[in-house]
């Protein structure tokens, strides 16, 4: 992932609040075995401390993968808009001049895998993810030899991904003057379409905490 200095993330506190925020779902990019192509397996996860915790049904074709190479990646994307090229001219020029632009937030972790196959570890990876999503406790008990998730373990893998590096990326034009930023944010909480409303508010916390750009 190619990051521009003024796409970097401030801190680490920044993408671990916005992974926290409720972005816990994304793409597992797998190396193929010699000859084929990338795996890419699109999944819900959770942290464990230095983890990250997700399970796949044991048919899926990334195991053998993995198995050669635990090296892989998952990467979470969110808050993204399409820029039309208006939005973006330099004062004083036509607006068809505008080059237009995507923003977005990405989280990359390179990871080692883990692969987790033991019944009880299994389940009480079931047991973290549950605690994570369902937080009310509105499921049955994840027990190995019980109903209904005792007979579904066999089914699934878990994986245990080792966090060796994050990349954070913040794309939200905090080189361009500020007049111009805040314009494309109110722009975009006008257009009110998709994702728009969280990419103005990406945009404005940005521009709060970094002001005018200064390399």
């Amino acid at each position: 992932m190619f990051i521009q200095p003024w796409d970097a993330g401030l801190d680490e506190a920044e993408w671990q609040t916005w992974i926290a925020e409720g972005h816990d779902f994304g793409i597992l990019s797998v190396n193929g075995l010699h000859g084929h192509p990338p795996l890419a397996v699109p999944t819900h996860f959770t942290s464990d401390g230095p983890h990250l915790l997700v399970h796949l049904a044991r048919p899926n074709p990334v195991w053998k993968a993995i198995e050669h190479d635990p090296n892989v990646l998952l990467t979470v994307t969110g808050d993204y808009a399409f820029i039309p090229g208006p939005w973006r001219a330099k004062a004083g020029t036509p607006l068809h001049d505008g080059v237009p632009t995507s923003y977005y937030t990405a989280v990359q972790f390179t990871c080692r895998a883990g692969i987790v196959d033991e019944p009880e570890a299994k389940a009480e990876l079931l047991r973290r993810q549950l605690a994570h999503f369902q937080p009310d406790g509105d499921h049955a008990p994840v027990v190995v030899d019980q109903p209904p998730y005792g007979r579904m373990l066999p089914g699934i893998r878990g994986l245990s991904l080792e966090v060796t590096e994050v990349r954070a990326k913040f794309k939200y034009d905090d080189h361009k003057p500020v007049e111009q930023r805040t314009a494309v944010a109110d722009h975009l909480t006008a257009r009110g379409q998709g994702l728009d409303a969280p990419t103005a508010r990406q945009q404005r916390r940005r521009l709060d905490r970094v002001g005018p750009w200064k390399p």
